[in-house]
């Protein structure tokens, strides 16, 4: 098939990528390489799969999906016959400081996305949704029958957002839509600014991790293949309406069903590097929640599988690919 992937430089986008290309598909990749975090970590992952045997299958297009006559032009062009929609202003936390980020990547340009989907005849469109929009909900683990209407970041509102524009134009137009709401995604290529690179980063050089809400904290974490094994199986079935529904319109949590303490997860990163942490233990953050926990029942219903990786082993993936990177 021929799939755009957005976000193709980001964390998920650039594993999606390698695994649709390994099996025989041509992808094409787009991404605005924007500097929230270190851009040469993402021309590493391009590089990365421009080395794989079926890279000329690949196509990149450094283009801000927020500008509504390129994105238009992008769907034109290609004609993708399925979206796997990526791209995003990530971070809870950076919401706090810069708002207009996440107005832009994650909901003018999620419209742009929608609108490029409708008017070519895209058979599919699997999009970026989080753990986060379950917000302030306090039943464990978290159900996707649950209400999400208690959001405590931007972010998690604008990831809310996507779902319910998404619900509105598999209505409307019959597009067949499906959110994924990812739970602490970690492994190798991860992303700089989450908690495994943070910490590995203070272990090695001596440098003190924030611990917030005392360490009281507990994280569903989810290792990076299980991810795009749920991404890819999830694009390759189309949304079909729900019982009692005639809408083509589905959401499912990918999680590892597993919650970790927050003090559990460091010790095996210190066990992993060898080093034991100097550690600040600080109140809870803004837009933070204490707990997440995945019921992956409906997944797991929908394709067959759920994520299985134990953390002590994703960690120790993670750890020989940090060291080898940052040598």
């Amino acid at each position: 098939m021929k799939i755009l992937v957005t976000g193709a430089a980001g964390f998920i986008g650039h594993q999606t990528t390698l695994r649709l290309l390994a099996r025989g598909d041509i992808v094409i990749g787009v991404d605005n390489l924007n500097d929230y975090y270190d851009v040469s970590l993402k021309e590493a992952r391009l590089n990365d799969i421009a080395k794989h045997p079926h890279a000329g299958n690949f196509k990149f297009i450094k283009l801000d999906l927020a500008d509504t006559s390129a994105t238009e032009a992008l769907f034109k062009a290609e004609q993708p016959e399925r979206v796997i929609h990526l791209a995003a202003q990530a971070g809870v936390r950076y919401s706090l400081q810069n708002p207009h980020a996440y107005v832009q990547s994650n909901l003018v340009a999620f419209t742009n996305v929608l609108e490029g989907c409708r008017h070519n005849k895209v058979a599919h469109l699997v999009y970026a949704s989080s753990s986060s929009v379950y917000g302030g909900n306090t039943k464990l683990p978290f159900s996707e029958q649950d209400t999400v209407d208690h959001p405590v970041s931007l972010y998690a509102a604008t990831k809310k957002a996507n779902e319910l524009m998404a619900h509105t134009y598999s209505h409307l137009y019959g597009i067949p839509t499906t959110g994924l709401r990812f739970f602490t995604v970690y492994g190798p290529w991860g992303r700089p600014d989450m908690s495994p690179f943070l910490f590995a980063d203070a272990i090695l050089n001596h440098k003190t991790i924030k611990v917030f809400n005392h360490g009281d904290m507990m994280r569903d974490f989810t290792y990076i293949d299980d991810i795009v094994e749920g991404v890819v199986r999830v694009a390759d079935k189309p949304a079909t309406p729900e019982p009692n529904s005639s809408v083509p319109y589905r959401v499912f949590n990918i999680g590892n069903n597993q919650p970790e303490k927050l003090m559990d997860f460091i010790g095996m990163l210190e066990d992993a590097f060898g080093k034991v942490a100097e550690k600040e233990f600080l109140p809870m953050q803004d837009g933070d929640v204490k707990a997440t926990y995945a019921d992956t029942q409906a997944l797991e219903a929908w394709v067959g599988f759920k994520p299985y990786t134990p953390l002590n082993e994703g960690i120790a993936k993670f750890a020989t690919w940090y060291k080898a990177f940052y040598k």
